[in-house]
């Protein structure tokens, strides 16, 4: 179990991202979290595994303290979080198998890392891992060649080879087209049948109603909106984004 307790970023500009948030993720769920542009859906996925410092709250994972973890047990925990970004984070100029493998530095040896000297189980493994998401036939592809929903996949891939119990997907699907947006969280959506909690922020509430289990809603940092997706009601939607929200039907939100 995730459990969010009374997180609070305050950047050094003075802007208040999150503010007193609480709220807890159980294993094997398929979290959703919604809000306009800025309400803090990218800094609350980042604080989980701290590419972002929180200035206040706790972080308990399995009742490990996120927030006070560093070094060592830190780098042990991240090796099952996996994060898949928006803008894919690829290294353009490298093949496929190449950034693959990357997702397996928490486990190898750094400095053969470095100069590209892996195992025959991690090759397999990131072979295997390719496999799982169709694209075994551009392992040795440059990755700035591929469309963006091949990209995508490949960062899924790039996750899978920490052996991830808990995956953040930050607008995985944002820059994508809608027939490749719901390729991509269908595959999502089978890691998470397999018991992998996804926490996964959106801003297509037809995805929403479609792959999320619970969401968690945002408003200029706090959270607004806890429940199920079938409660998302008009009264709720203006809650979350506001006035000028015109119905509930609205599918498009500017993206955190």
């Amino acid at each position: 179990m995730l459990s969010i307790e009374h997180l609070t970023k305050v950047y050094p500009s003075g802007t208040v991202a999150l503010k007193d948030v609480n709220f807890t993720v159980n294993d094997g769920e398929f979290l959703v979290v919604i809000g306009l542009s800025g309400s803090g859906k990218s800094t609350l996925l980042r604080c989980i595994n701290r590419l972002i410092e929180p200035t206040e709250g706790r972080i308990l994972w399995d009742d490990v303290d996120m927030t006070q973890a560093n070094g060592t047990e830190l780098r042990h925990l991240r090796r099952h979080i996996g994060m898949v970004f928006q803008q894919f984070n690829l290294v353009k100029r490298s093949n496929v198998m190449t950034n693959v493998l990357a997702g397996r530095l928490g486990y190898a040896n750094p400095w053969l890392s470095l100069v590209g000297i892996w195992s025959k189980e991690d090759r397999e493994r990131a072979m295997h891992a390719l496999d799982r998401v169709g694209i075994t036939d551009k392992a040795f592809t440059r990755a700035d060649t591929l469309s963006g929903g091949q990209q995508q996949r490949v960062g899924i891939a790039r996750t899978l080879m920490q052996e991830p119990k808990l995956i953040l997907a930050d607008e995985p699907v944002a820059s994508l087209d809608p027939v490749l947006a719901h390729s991509i969280l269908h595959y999502l959506e089978l890691l998470n049948q397999e018991g992998i909690t996804i926490i996964c922020s959106l801003h297509f509430l037809d995805l929403v109603h479609r792959y999320a289990t619970r969401v968690i809603g945002l408003k200029d940092g706090v959270k607004v909106f806890e429940g199920l997706p079938t409660e998302i009601d008009r009264a709720r939607f203006k809650e979350i984004y506001g006035e000028e929200a015109q119905e509930v039907r609205a599918t498009t939100v500017e993206e955190a």
